[in-house]
């Protein structure tokens, strides 16, 4: 069975949603196309896992991208990812990076999260919020703070193996749930990385919230997924100047494009060129 899943649950007597996301495949895929220093695998298993939490709190079709930006050694780090929960990341660093450095350390005095909302139907949200915290999940929900005014508590973890978060939230209502969302933030606070890591969701939930009612919905499978095609490429190059093309061509031989987020290769010799620049169809992908 999967462990790449996110779990949504409601507690019966309270007006409050949670979400469980337990990942190791796919966030083995998004680290294996760069060698990645510890603490950046780390940063991306939170940032991959809190990703899939704010996804499964939207209520549209589109795509969502968390991005960390700054001055920093780290200079980004973004997840992207979509409704059907298919997640991709890419980090860009420079030089060594201390294992306890924190976000500010990481990313500089000018760090700051981007979060984007592409709905298929609709307009597009951007969300800023500095990364002046300590953690990623105390980021997250300063933003949660400035955009929904919804109470809400994040716990993220990764090791570089697996990674898994969750994310508890007051449902909009007219009454005032503070006082029912403040125990069970601080029941949720008791888990532990290892017990997210080896344990089923079920199990975990029945661990910490074993006195309340909680429904536990059908899990999602998450995946990693790149949107990258060797016609993304060819569109790129369309707009490029031919002459710049016909020089690369000239001296190389073809024209590679390569995918940040996969690291896969698309090659395209002086025919393939030829097509993309007389709005022919690109052949098909060359392993």
């Amino acid at each position: 069975m999967s462990k790449d899943n996110l779990h949504r649950y409601l507690f019966e007597n309270a007006d409050v949603r949670g979400e469980l996301v337990q990942l190791e495949k796919s966030y083995q895929e998004v680290l294996s196309a760069h060698k990645y220093p510890v603490r950046l695998q780390h940063l991306l298993g939170e940032l991959m896992a809190a990703t899939s939490l704010l996804t499964a709190t939207l209520k549209f079709d589109g795509d969502i991208g968390v991005q960390l930006q700054g001055d920093g050694a780290v200079s980004l780090a973004v997840i992207n990812g979509n409704n059907l929960q298919q997640l991709r990341g890419v980090a860009r660093w420079n030089g060594d990076l201390k294992q306890d450095a924190d976000l500010q350390q990481l990313f500089g005095d000018k760090g700051h999260m981007v979060i984007t909302l592409t709905p298929t139907d609709g307009e597009r949200y951007q969300g800023v919020v500095a990364l002046d915290k300590s953690s990623l999940a105390a980021c997250l929900e300063e933003y949660f703070a400035q955009s929904e005014q919804l109470p809400t508590s994040i716990n993220l973890f990764a090791n570089g193996q697996q990674a898994a978060g969750m994310l508890l939230q007051v449902l909009p209502s007219e009454g005032d749930h503070n006082v029912e969302f403040e125990h069970l933030e601080q029941l949720t606070a008791t888990v532990k990385a290892e017990e997210l890591f080896d344990l089923e969701a079920e199990e975990v939930l029945h661990r910490l919230y074993h006195q309340e009612e909680v429904r536990l919905f059908d899990p999602i499978q998450v995946t990693f997924s790149c949107t990258c095609s060797k016609e993304r490429s060819a569109q790129a190059i369309r707009t490029v100047a031919k002459a710049e093309i016909d020089a690369i061509i000239a001296e190389l031989g073809k024209v590679d494009m390569g995918c940040e987020y996969c690291n896969t290769n698309y090659s395209f010799d002086s025919i393939d060129i030829q097509a993309i620049f007389s709005n022919a169809q690109a052949p098909a992908a060359k392993q």
